[in-house]
């Protein structure tokens, strides 16, 4: 780990520059990379995105592979969705549809774990079936189609949020439970027990096993906390070999919906998985609105992911509302106690989000332009965001204390990502005939930080048109304390394989 530091700062310059070509006319906010990491750190680069889907259920043609940005072999990924349902009156009081979430789980799953071929120029091999192929080559290929063919056949059954969730997640029991300590308890020597057999037994997974997934009990909890085999994100998901990337925690409330992803080799250094809602929708406490916010430990490092929808409205004097949102998230939100008695020199474990080390806030925050629609479209005709961001209800009322106080986010250098006409580039006031439905066009989805140790490298948006919302992501460089754990996968050796690709 010595060279860490000399590969580490000879490798920023080339992945801020790939980046930019790849993404060409999206945009991008790269920052210098942290310094030097001292012996007791690890870096990680972590993925969060947020995207108001309009209340549209996604289809199996939905490619997210790209937006994600699977090819950069990131770390950590935080996924929040807003609106997955229809916000109306049965899925707010009566019954909350999770067959959305679902589906957008398979859809990620299916674009973290089965990444496209790469050719680089390599002849075309011959298909699976033929007899010259080795058992080794054909292998990957066989477990990539089969776990596709599993993803897709989802969009033609009723999924069940519960057993996909169970099915790609790892054992919830292991990532609750504590590890303050650096000596690991019984349930985490046992896991790494069965997925060492694992590795050396290095064959894909049975029929009964996948057969197992489906019939495992369930605990009919709403915070899906079923605890199902360690070694199950090692050995995959509809017969096919090791997951990549094992789902930590997902969560929903009405229309929000929040999942983490993490590398399997970094399960074992994750601990204190706890999750809480806060509603602030209608009469200030439904669903409709608010947010998921899931508090874990990193090595010996707190994080924290906020999901939030906040109030809507684009009169003067709504954007009180939205502060008034974020102040009773803050002080509503409540982690349960992790641990009962913890040693003296361990750190308490946060139970409220700013107790955190490290705090990530993602979703349609819903701050507005402050100016009129005319004035926005001929600001937005002359390419002059600087100007309308000047006019930003989210940095005005930042920069005056009044919300998100301490809070830092990413030079915005792309187009305001509300509201379009459906499948469209252009703007809803464009099209509408009706004043009553035109919209000022606005920097509604946003991603905000806090802590020391974290970096964005990237933010950005997509430009899918499945919404009228456009996504929003960031790219981050997070250090966290290793303390006296072993085993470090850490920056150094991720930008190796980024400068190799």
């Amino acid at each position: 780990m010595d060279a860490s530091g000399a590969v580490h700062r000879s490798s920023s310059d080339q992945i801020c520059r790939k980046a930019r070509a790849r993404l060409k006319c999206a945009s991008l906010n790269c920052v210098d990379l942290p310094k030097k990491q001292s012996d007791d750190a690890c870096q990680y680069r972590m993925f969060v995105a947020t995207w108001n889907v309009g209340g549209k259920p996604p289809n199996d043609r939905l490619n997210l592979q790209d937006f994600l940005q699977v090819e950069e072999s990131l770390d950590i990924y935080v996924l929040g969705f807003q609106e997955i349902v229809p916000l109306t009156a049965g899925n707010v009081l009566v019954l909350e549809d999770n067959e959305p979430a679902a589906r957008w789980l398979a859809l990620i799953h299916q674009a973290l774990n089965m990444p496209r071929e790469k050719n680089d120029g390599e002849e075309s091999s011959p298909p699976p079936s033929s007899s010259s192929e080795s058992s080794s080559d054909t292998r990957p290929r066989r477990r990539d189609s089969m776990a596709r063919s599993s993803s897709s056949n989802l969009f033609f059954h009723t999924p069940s949020l519960k057993v996909l969730s169970n099915s790609y997640r790892v054992d919830s029991a292991l990532v609750k439970t504590c590890n303050c300590s650096s000596e690991h308890s019984y349930m985490r020597r046992r896991a790494t027990e069965i997925r060492e057999s694992v590795y050396r037994a290095d064959a894909p997974a049975s029929t009964t096993t996948s057969t197992a997934i489906d019939e495992t009990p369930t605990s009919g909890n709403d915070d899906d906390t079923t605890v199902v085999s360690p070694a199950q994100c090692e050995q995959g998901v509809g017969g096919g070999g090791g997951m990549i990337y094992c789902l930590i925690a997902s969560k929903q409330m009405v229309g929000l919906f929040l999942s983490v992803w993490v590398k399997k080799e970094l399960v074992e250094h994750i601990g204190h998985l706890r999750v809480d809602c806060v509603g602030r929708g209608i009469m200030g406490w439904l669903g409709n609105k608010g947010c998921i916010a899931m508090s874990m430990t990193l090595h010996h490092t707190s994080l924290c992911f906020v999901c939030s929808h906040l109030a809507s409205g684009e009169k003067e004097g709504d954007e009180l509302k939205r502060n008034a949102d974020v102040a009773e998230i803050l002080k509503s939100t409540q982690f349960p106690r992790a641990c009962r008695a913890p040693a003296a020199t361990s750190r308490r474990v946060p139970e409220k989000i700013l107790d955190h080390d490290l705090m990530i806030w993602l979703g349609d925050l819903n701050y507005r332009i402050a100016l009129s629609y005319d004035e926005t479209r001929t600001l937005l005709e002359d390419n002059d965001w600087d100007t309308l961001l000047e006019k930003d209800q989210l940095i005005i009322e930042r920069e005056a204390g009044r919300v998100f106080r301490g809070w830092k986010e990413g030079k915005i250098s792309f187009a305001p990502t509300y509201k379009y006409t459906h499948n469209s580039d252009a703007y809803a006031g464009e099209t509408a005939k009706s004043k009553k439905k035109r919209r000022t066009p606005a920097w509604c989805d946003r991603i905000l930080w806090q802590g020391d140790g974290i970096d964005q490298l990237q933010y950005l948006r997509g430009e899918s048109r499945f919404s009228d919302h456009r996504p929003v992501c960031g790219v981050f460089a997070v250090e966290v304390d290793a303390g006296d754990d072993k085993i470090k996968k850490g920056y150094y050796s991720l930008s190796t394989r980024i400068d190799r690709q």
